[in-house]
């Protein structure tokens, strides 16, 4: 399996490590016998949290036609994104299905950086490549996943310990990004994160790593229960995407499913100006019929499940004595106190109030309530 540049780390701070996507990467970090996901998990909702995020992919697209290629293969507009901007998108398919969802940096005119899932990462480099082949397009693209790393730092005490290192970090807005120097040097700090808290993520080369984890463990500690930061898993890095209700490719997000029905109808321009040769993003065609038709025939929607029991992935949701959708993710929630999921459900039974049943395979369902995403908010940022 591939390493990180922080796998060392890992262990050292008593991570339990599991295969991701061919990655051996902290799914929890047992700290003397004690810790586990719901402590990681409750940590970054009061004070801050530090996840290795290396193995998602890291693409470097430059060059003249850098911008067509994002055009086509990005459902969100980029042309009129400014420079140290960010911004989150969907990658589909020619039947509106999606590749990924992914974040894209201008760094400048013609220079960005697309973070990209780690399972995705091989399809999505042969995906532009071949774009970048039909199209005649000149680009270089880059894949610097391997020669870089990336922490992301998340919880509302974040900031406070980003300050003492950096007066403009603070400063940025949501969705931005700054370039600062660490000797020779660029970091790409961006006030972006997957856990519906404030924080940052960071890219800098993977030889640097070492130097600036030792800057960070000044206020990241495995055993002090008053740190402000510690580090965390992916463990607690689903169960916060899930209380922010952010969708998780292979669970809300696959080649089947219709990207509208995802409700990021906010990442999906389907009023994108066509190119030079009259065309869209890649699935906007399929995209715009289903939506001029009626829309999705199912919806993703949140649950809270009225059971001690969690519903999981697969688990068929059931109304009305006939089978209504599926479950897509479902945990129990450690800041609500309930189990909650997501799911498909027909259209019909959207709307947030309505009672449905989770079959859980075993000769039981679970009752459960529609309710409107996210389930949880964090609070304002203090000014």
């Amino acid at each position: 399996m591939l390493r990180t540049p922080l796998y060392q780390f890992h262990v050292d701070h008593g991570a339990k490590m599991v295969d991701f996507a061919g990655w051996e990467m902290p799914l929890v970090y047992m700290r003397d016998g004690a810790g586990g996901i719901t402590e990681e998990h409750l940590q970054v909702r009061r004070s801050g949290g530090l996840f290795d995020v290396s193995h998602m992919g890291r693409f470097r697209v430059s060059g003249r036609h850098s911008v067509r290629l994002l055009e086509r293969v990005c459902t969100r507009k980029i042309r009129d994104m400014k420079p140290q901007a960010c911004r989150y998108s969907l990658v589909c398919n020619e039947r509106g299905g999606v590749h990924d969802d992914v974040i894209v940096m201008r760094i400048d005119e013609d220079d960005f950086i697309v973070v990209v899932n780690a399972s995705n990462r091989e399809k999505l480099l042969g995906h532009f490549r071949g774009v970048i082949s039909a199209e005649s397009l000149v680009v270089k693209l880059d894949d610097t996943t391997m020669s870089t790393a990336m922490v992301a730092v998340q919880g509302p005490k974040v900031m406070e310990m980003v300050s003492k290192f950096s007066r403009e970090i603070p400063t940025l807005k949501r969705y931005t990004f700054a370039v600062k120097n660490l000797l020779v040097v660029k970091l790409y700090v961006s006030r972006t994160g997957y856990t519906g808290e404030d924080g940052v993520e960071v890219i800098l080369p993977a030889a640097m790593m070492g130097m600036a984890m030792k800057m960070l463990l000044k206020d990241v500690d495995t055993r002090d229960p008053n740190a402000l930061v510690k580090p965390a898993g992916l463990g607690a890095r689903d169960t916060l995407r899930l209380e922010a209700g952010m969708p998780l490719y292979g669970h809300e997000l696959n080649e089947e499913t219709s990207a509208l029905a995802s409700g990021l109808d906010f990442a999906i321009a389907l009023d994108k100006e066509p190119d030079e040769s009259g065309r869209s993003f890649i699935g906007a065609e399929a995209l715009r019929k289903e939506r001029d038709s009626g829309g999705p025939a199912r919806k993703l929607v949140g649950m809270k499940v009225d059971s001690k029991r969690s519903a999981r992935q697969g688990m068929a949701i059931w109304s009305g004595g006939k089978q209504a959708g599926v479950v897509t993710s479902g945990a129990p929630s450690p800041t609500l106190g309930v189990p909650i999921a997501m799911g498909y459900v027909d259209r019909a039974l959207a709307a947030p109030g309505g009672k449905v049943e989770i079959d859980t395979g075993k000769g039981e369902r679970l009752a459960a309530e529609i309710v409107p995403l996210p389930f949880y908010k964090a609070p304002a940022p203090a000014k």
